[in-house]
C-alpha cells in the first residue's frame, strides 16, 4: 500500500479530495504513452474511474495494465504529483463509492446532457488503479 503520510503524500491527498480531473496513462498498441483526462474518485486508496467498454483505453489496459495518473499544473512545474500503478478492469465497486463518484460529478453529468444512469451505462466499465508509488514536487 501507498504511504502517503510524508509531505508530499499529505500534499497529494489535498489534490485527490479537491481536484476533478485527473490524466491517466495507458500504453497504445505501439508503446506509445497515451494520456487522457478522466473522472476519477479516490476512495479505498485507490482511484475509481469509468470508461466506455469499447474506448481505445479499456483495449489499451487489456493489453497492459500499466498506467501512471497525474494532475493539470497551473504553475510553472513546481506543483507535481504523478501516481504509477496497475488498473483492474470491470473492478468491483461499493454502492458507496458509486453514490460518491456521482455526487461529486454531479453538474458535470448535468452539463454534459446525462443524467446518472444514462453516464453509468454509458461508461460502464469500472477501473481501480491501485497506486504502488507516487513521486512530486
Amino acid at each position: 500500500m501507498l504511504d502517503l503520510s510524508s509531505d508530499l503524500g499529505q500534499h497529494a491527498l489535498a489534490r485527490l479530495a479537491n481536484e476533478q480531473i485527473i490524466w491517466l496513462t495507458t500504453v497504445g498498441a505501439d508503446g506509445t504513452p497515451q494520456p487522457n483526462p478522466v473522472w476519477f474518485l479516490w476512495a479505498d486508496n485507490s482511484f475509481l474511474i469509468y470508461t466506455q467498454p469499447g474506448s481505445r483505453k479499456a483495449a489499451n489496459l487489456r493489453r497492459n495494465p500499466r498506467v501512471s495518473l497525474h494532475f493539470n499544473s497551473d504553475r510553472i512545474g513546481d506543483d507535481v504529483v504523478v501516481f504509477t500503478g496497475e488498473a483492474q478492469l470491470d473492478a468491483p465497486v461499493s454502492p458507496e463509492s458509486k453514490a460518491a463518484y456521482l455526487e461529486k460529478y454531479r453538474e458535470g453529468i448535468e452539463r454534459i446532457d446525462m443524467t446518472p444512469e444514462t453516464l453509468l451505462r454509458t461508461y460502464s466499465l469500472a477501473i481501480r488503479v491501485v497506486p504502488k508509488r507516487l513521486r512530486g514536487f
